[in-house]
């Protein structure tokens, strides 16, 4: 069959690198169908090795990430059909278009690989290039890092538990590097395959041996609420329903503190779950701090700076309403939250210039607590660029409002981009969504619980201890981009003529 591929030029060749991008998607969560990249990968491998140039290798990689891009990034139609009476315009431009553009690293690593010779010299060379092309996007521009292939693995269960572990050393973009070249596998001579099928194994038990050994059970002396409000996104700012939206979140606040005990305990809202601005609004602050007592309160609000411009805040409320700490999010989302200077193409699609940005990863401090990495929404999608290294944290919270995207797989996507977090940095993750996917998860990325999408209620559970600092947490994207430049350069080299 890949010869086959291999055979095809013209628009028959991009078409069917479109076809495989699009079945590549099904690996990604929420499917979580990986073994379709035994055959998607190899199917690029052998479009790019057939090819006899830059220009038609960039051609074959950009048709493929263009449709992998376009079946993992759908739900972002499901925001603009909120405001569908201002951007209908949009709705069959923004998935394409992202994905057009998202197609291009895909593009350029197949571009760099083509040097290679076809085989183990090919596949080591795509697996570094493309895992170089990821780590760059995650800082050009805006920065989008959404998706990595080795996201794959966090399947929600056992399975799932063990094959994320080595992210504890290499990252996200490390899991990316591996899983691409376990994929290639096909391609290769039954040596090639003998060393992809060792990775694997070697990769699993590592894994196995890494959650075998924990013991920390979560027996903490501070209990966590997470309140998921379920209010729906076409809602959330109706003036006329601030009240019951308030009066829903205290209702559950006090019903979980009631389950919580008497231990010291810390609530968390979701992102903007406050209808009104705590730092204003002392009354809606008196009003939590009478259901929460003694409990530190993490809210998700909004505030206006002495700028005049919003900010995406998250408050921790001591006793009597005080404003202990407060955090801006300083990774903002492009488009959704603020308008690049970059993208200024005569239409103002964020009014008033958006939101203003914070100075980025922070610990919060608060009396009663352990100390607290914030990420509000979007920023749980930086690998390595999610806590203070100067000042750890004991855990991270991460509170989010992905409502946006209805019971998509955007929500789902979302969730396992926070999970992973939890395991490069060695620390638990408290996880507060609007609509779900709420969850808490221990230091190994182990599930402790769950609220579903569109559910209303509370968890209620001892905060899980933290772990050293791991190797990814000291080193961060230093380590896959050194291991990727290796693959790169081990795939190029080896393309080298031999004298025997």
């Amino acid at each position: 069959m890949f010869a086959r591929i291999a055979a095809l030029s013209g628009w028959r060749a991009d078409a069917s690198m479109v076809a495989f991008g699009l079945l590549s998607a099904l690996a990604l969560p929420p499917f979580y169908l990986s073994p379709i990249l035994l055959l998607a990968i190899p199917a690029l491998l052998a479009a790019i090795g057939a090819t006899h140039g830059f220009r038609s290798a960039f051609r074959r990689g950009w048709c493929f990430g263009f449709g992998s891009n376009l079946l993992g990034l759908y739900w972002i139609t499901e925001a603009i059909l909120f405001e569908a009476d201002r951007f209908w315009w949009l709705v069959p431009l923004a998935v394409p278009a992202l994905s057009a553009v998202m197609g291009l690293f895909v593009g350029l690593a197949a571009a760099v690989a083509q040097r290679a010779r076809p085989g183990w010299p090919l596949a080591l060379a795509l697996a570094g290039a493309w895992t170089m092309t990821d780590l760059v996007r995650q800082f050009i521009l805006s920065g989008f890092p959404w998706n990595p292939m080795g996201s794959v693995w966090e399947m929600p269960n056992g399975a799932g538990d063990a094959m994320i572990q080595p992210a504890a050393a290499i990252g996200i973009h490390g899991l990316t590097l591996a899983t691409l070249i376990v994929a290639a596998a096909p391609t290769l001579r039954w040596r090639g395959r003998a060393a992809a099928l060792a990775l694997l194994l070697l990769w699993a038990c590592g894994g196995l041996a890494r959650i075998a050994g924990n013991t920390d059970g979560a027996t903490g002396a501070t209990r966590v609420v997470v309140v998921q409000g379920n209010v729906p996104q076409g809602q959330k700012w109706d003036r006329s329903l601030v009240n019951t939206i308030f009066d829903r979140y205290l209702r559950l606040t006090a019903d979980g503190l009631r389950r919580a005990g008497t231990a010291s305990a810390v609530v968390v809202w979701p992102e903007t779950a406050s209808p009104f601005q705590l730092e204003t609004d002392a009354g809606a602050r008196q009003a939590i701090a009478e259901v929460t007592g003694s409990a530190v309160a993490l809210v998700g609000s909004v505030r206006f700076g002495p700028d005049g411009r919003p900010r995406n805040t998250l408050f921790a409320l001591t006793a009597g309403g005080t404003i202990s700490r407060i955090f801006d999010k300083w990774h903002l989302v492009p488009f959704g939250e603020y308008q690049p200077s970059w993208a200024q193409i005569g239409i103002q699609l964020v009014p008033g210039g958006g939101f203003a940005s914070g100075p980025g990863p922070q610990t919060l401090t608060v009396p009663g607590i352990p100390p607290a990495g914030p990420l509000i929404c979007y920023e749980a999608i930086f690998s390595g660029q999610v806590i203070d290294r100067a000042d750890r944290p004991a855990w991270m919270v991460n509170v989010t409002n992905d409502a946006w995207f209805g019971n998509s797989s955007g929500p789902r996507q979302h969730l396992a981009a926070a999970r992973m977090r939890a395991v490069e940095e060695g620390l638990p993750l408290i996880r507060a969504a609007n609509t779900g996917i709420s969850a808490i998860f221990d230091a190994y990325g182990h599930e402790i619980a769950r609220l579903g999408m569109r559910q209303t209620g509370t968890l209620v559970e001892a905060l899980p201890p933290p772990l050293p600092p791991t190797p990814y947490s000291r080193f961060g994207l230093w380590v896959p981009a050194i291991l990727a430049l290796a693959s790169l350069v081990a795939g190029l080299f080896g393309s080298r003529p031999t004298q025997r």
